[in-house]
């Protein structure tokens, strides 16, 4: 059974043996955050989700219980669509407004003619470094552990496939974008390159995961529509 918005009743329903929900992950959030209010509130000691989303990120997170996260590999593979936006003329280490922000100059040159060109050298396979502010696991540690003890770490680029990157609004310094990527992509790395290419810095702005696969937001339950149809006010749980 799929969870979603059109499912009203959740409390009598069997999550140890498994539950398929899609949920809408809260700014300011971890997803694991999300996963530990779903296993606490559903009673299935064993609940995953289909891929992590930045705490700053927002959007489509599709949680399995009980023998269902064994299935979770299948969605993890499966293409994303996000849309957000870039800054330009902005820096910091984690490629996004979470790090200490820094200001760079943008050239005089840079203008909407210019950004769609460089667009397009995005499209197709392409080569990304993932941030070192990230979950990304070298030598068995996660990335952001390195980062955050000041430790430098050869990350190796490698392959990733940007599907679709349509740029929807462009009022320099901010630039709005729909990407639909595979699975593995940093968006907060494609704002650095894209800024980078452009002679300047840029900073992921904003991040909403709207699909994963053919699944897609707007079908999932916000966290307090959740907690109401399990039975459980959200009051209670601060």
């Amino acid at each position: 059974m799929m969870i979603t918005k059109e499912t009203t009743e959740l409390q009598n329903l069997d999550y140890h043996t498994g539950q398929t929900i899609l949920i809408d992950k809260p700014f300011n959030w971890t997803s694991f955050k999300v996963v530990a209010l779903v296993r606490k509130y559903c009673g299935a000691k064993k609940v995953g989700h289909s891929g992590t989303l930045d705490p700053l990120a927002t959007g489509l997170l599709i949680i399995k219980t009980g023998k269902k996260t064994k299935e979770l590999e299948d969605y993890i593979g499966l293409e994303k669509t996000y849309t957000g936006t870039f800054i330009l003329g902005k820096f910091s280490k984690t490629f996004d407004l979470e790090g200490e922000v820094q200001d760079v100059q943008i050239p005089i040159g840079v203008d909407k003619n210019k950004i769609f060109e460089i667009k397009n050298k995005f499209i197709g396979e392409i080569y990304q470094t993932p941030p070192m502010f990230s979950a990304k696991k070298i030598k068995g540690k996660r990335l952001y552990k390195f980062a955050r003890k000041g430790k430098d770490i050869t990350v190796e680029p490698r392959k990733v496939t940007m599907h679709e990157f349509d740029l929807t609004s462009v009022q320099i310094p901010e630039i709005s974008f729909r990407i639909k990527c595979s699975k593995g992509t940093y968006i907060r790395s494609i704002a650095a390159d894209f800024g980078k290419e452009l002679g300047t810095s840029a900073v992921l702005g904003s991040l909403r995961r709207t699909k994963i696969g053919e699944y897609d937001v707007k079908d999932a339950l916000t966290v307090d529509e959740f907690l109401d149809r399990i039975g459980v006010h959200s009051k209670d749980t601060e």
